[in-house]
């Protein structure tokens, strides 16, 4: 009977390893930085139409508040007046993350829109940011 020599199975080198990581890495950053050219999405695919986002109150005239889970910022650009517009930047889809004088802006390449329309104030960013359907009722407001 000839003997087996039983050879265990060579693990991948370190260089195929972290290349494998690496794309990975890579492809979900790509995915994550595309953009969605498929229909018009809203943030009401991330919240459910009807829920409630704040109160009036909640909402500074002349300013507004950035409502990250809901994807929208709601505005209140004179007393009694509130607008809502996707707080994902129309230049690269970062995250706006300030409201100061009337105007949001964006960290990542310091575009700013106004709290009036969501029209651009100062780019990078050529197009306005999109307006979302709210419902004030009372002193709720909520996502339509």
């Amino acid at each position: 009977m000839a003997s087996e020599s039983i050879h265990p199975a060579s693990a991948p080198s370190r260089r195929v390893v972290v290349a494998a990581v690496g794309a990975a890495g890579l492809a979900l950053t790509l995915n994550a930085c595309g953009s969605e050219d498929e229909s018009s999405s809203s943030s009401s695919d991330t919240a459910a139409a009807g829920s409630v986002l704040a109160k009036t109150s909640d909402i500074p005239e002349g300013g507004g508040k950035i409502f990250k889970d809901s994807g929208v910022v709601v505005t209140q650009p004179t007393a009694g007046e509130f607008k809502a517009f996707s707080s994902k930047c129309t230049h690269q889809g970062c995250a706006v993350t300030g409201i100061t004088n009337g105007v949001i802006t964006c960290p990542c390449h310091k575009s700013e829109f106004s709290v009036t329309d969501g029209s651009v104030k100062k780019g990078p960013a050529t197009q306005p940011l999109p307006e979302e359907k709210i419902t004030v009722s009372g002193e709720s407001i909520s996502l339509a």
